[in-house]
């Protein structure tokens, strides 16, 4: 599935009252075969806003992923704000997401805002939107990968140097041997946190592979891969809830290492502070999701171009520990960080 200094809060934001707006549209949406997933808003087509202006919000998500419903809220406020019918769908199947890509075009919405976690999934798709003259922006995953593919702009995090600049913490840690958790094999950007920790490290570092969309699995792997090996003093995963379940993990292996990852979400806020988890790095995927979003509307309405069209806006990495954690637990309690 991405710096200027990182922002430790959400400034900048919609205001509270786009928010209550948009918390008055969320219902629970219907989820069809596979991971593929639909949100409803104002009705079961998973739209929300209403305005002039139709943008597809398209993700590579599974369900049950508390990462993208940050991503949603923040595209929901823009909507909210910009008065947007968003429709918001994403399946971890990139086939699957490509024919959701499809769907839109054919649907003739006025913007579609993508994922590209598997850029060469998402070329023929990306080709016809612009084909049609839509617009399409990119977010979160893709990074390498959306100039060549003709998108208009990106928002997220450099991954590269996300994981560069854990590798350079984990120094500053004195830790000597990390495993790096990937959860979803091939998706570029975990593939570049870990080999940008990797390049980063001073110490001995190894990638575990596991099944992400079974936590039985994931925790029988990483907690067999701790017993195997006692010099693992430090296990990265690549998303919240990884790293909560790794907590479980070390405990049942009886292992001495210690926990960082990658994406924050309240629950993960509460561990950082009570020192189960190390550190977090913040890519601010409610930030994501706003920006590109209501980059679609300033296009269309205003032709703007964030960055120009040729440079990424940058959305992380922020790190979050246990010495300033205090500053955005209220904003994930709020569920926007």
């Amino acid at each position: 599935m991405n710096t200027p200094p990182p922002p430790q809060a959400s400034l900048g934001f919609p205001r509270l009252a786009a928010l209550t707006a948009v918390a008055f549209l969320l219902v629970a949406g219907c989820s069809g075969s596979g991971d593929t997933q639909l949100d409803s808003g104002t009705d079961a087509a998973g739209k929300a806003g209403s305005g002039d202006l139709k943008v597809a919000l398209i993700t590579h998500g599974g369900k049950g992923d508390a990462f993208w419903d940050l991503v949603q809220k923040g595209a929901r406020a823009a909507a909210a704000k910009d008065g947007i019918e968003l429709t918001y769908a994403s399946d971890s199947d990139p086939v699957k997401q490509a024919e959701l890509v499809r769907d839109a075009v054919g649907d003739g919405v006025d913007g579609i805002a993508v994922t590209l976690a598997k850029p060469q999934a998402m070329k023929g798709p990306v080709a016809a939107a612009r084909a049609a003259g839509i617009p399409v922006v990119g977010l979160n995953s893709g990074i390498d990968a959306w100039k060549s593919q003709g998108l208009l702009e990106y928002f997220g995090q450099d991954e590269s140097v996300a994981g560069a600049a854990v590798g350079d913490k984990l120094n500053d840690l004195k830790a000597k041997h990390a495993l790096c958790v990937v959860h979803e094999r091939g998706n570029v950007a975990l593939e570049a946190r870990c080999a940008g920790l990797t390049k980063a490290f001073h110490g001995e570092a190894e990638n575990l592979y596991v099944e992400g969309t079974d936590t039985e699995a994931v925790d029988a792997a990483l907690t067999a891969q701790l017993r195997q090996d006692p010099s693992i003093d430090e296990v990265v995963t690549l998303n919240a809830q990884f790293a909560l379940d790794a907590v479980k993990s070390v405990k049942e292996a009886g292992s001495e290492a210690r926990i960082a990852t990658f994406d924050l979400n309240k629950d993960l806020v509460k561990a950082v502070q009570s020192g189960d988890v190390q550190f977090a790095v913040d890519q601010q995927p409610y930030l994501q999701g706003y920006l590109a979003v209501d980059a679609l509307w300033l296009y269309k309405t205003n032709g703007n171009l964030s960055g120009g069209g040729v440079a990424p806006v940058l959305t992380g990495p922020a790190f979050v520990t246990k010495t300033n954690v205090a500053a955005v637990a209220k904003f994930a309690a709020a569920g926007t960080r």
